[in-house]
């Protein structure tokens, strides 16, 4: 008579620890998919294809490496106030880094863009990855191999007082 009465309670128990169970495998194994999505997209650039006048174009998704300065300062380009596009002087500084990317055949080269801290810090941010970009471009253009090229992401500065410290690319040289 006693056992009959025991069952129900014992049912209950076992449905909940088996609900338990089932949420807590559930919350590990999104936890773990979730983990692995995060991994598998920061090792490769997404790519993007999108349609344009008929034509398929493929973007590339820009990594921006987040580390210190370092390295030998290879070349430095000073640009206009509000402007992306290549100084005068871009030729030369242009050979000059690439001259020493040849010297230091093995290591990579780091695109820094620098902006100054006044006005609209996400504008000033994108006009400096811009004018890293337009410096890459032309190392490309001067053969520099692109899988030695990485940008850096942009960075305030004060300088030294003169303005043009806060509108420059670095091209480092990575220890």
């Amino acid at each position: 008579m006693f056992d009959d009465l025991d069952d129900g309670p014992r049912i209950a128990v076992w449905t909940v620890l088996g609900v338990v169970a089932f949420l807590l495998f559930g919350l590990l194994g999104g936890l773990a998919l979730k983990t692995l999505g995060a991994k598998t997209q920061a090792a490769a650039p997404a790519a993007v294809t999108a349609a344009t006048a008929g034509t398929a174009v493929t973007v590339i998704e820009e990594l921006l490496i987040d580390e210190p300065l370092a390295g030998e300062v290879a070349g430095t380009l000073y640009f206009e106030l509000g402007s992306a596009a290549l100084p005068a002087d871009a030729a030369a500084v242009v050979e000059a880094i690439k001259a020493a990317a040849a010297a230091a055949a093995d290591r990579r080269l780091v695109i820094s863009g620098f902006h100054d801290a006044s006005g609209d810090p996400a504008k000033n941010a994108e006009l400096a990855k811009e004018r890293a970009k337009a410096v890459r471009a032309a190392l490309q253009a001067a053969g520099v191999d692109a899988a030695r090229l990485a940008l850096r992401k942009p960075e305030s500065t004060t300088g030294s007082g003169d303005d043009r410290q806060a509108r420059r690319v670095e091209v480092r040289i990575a220890p």
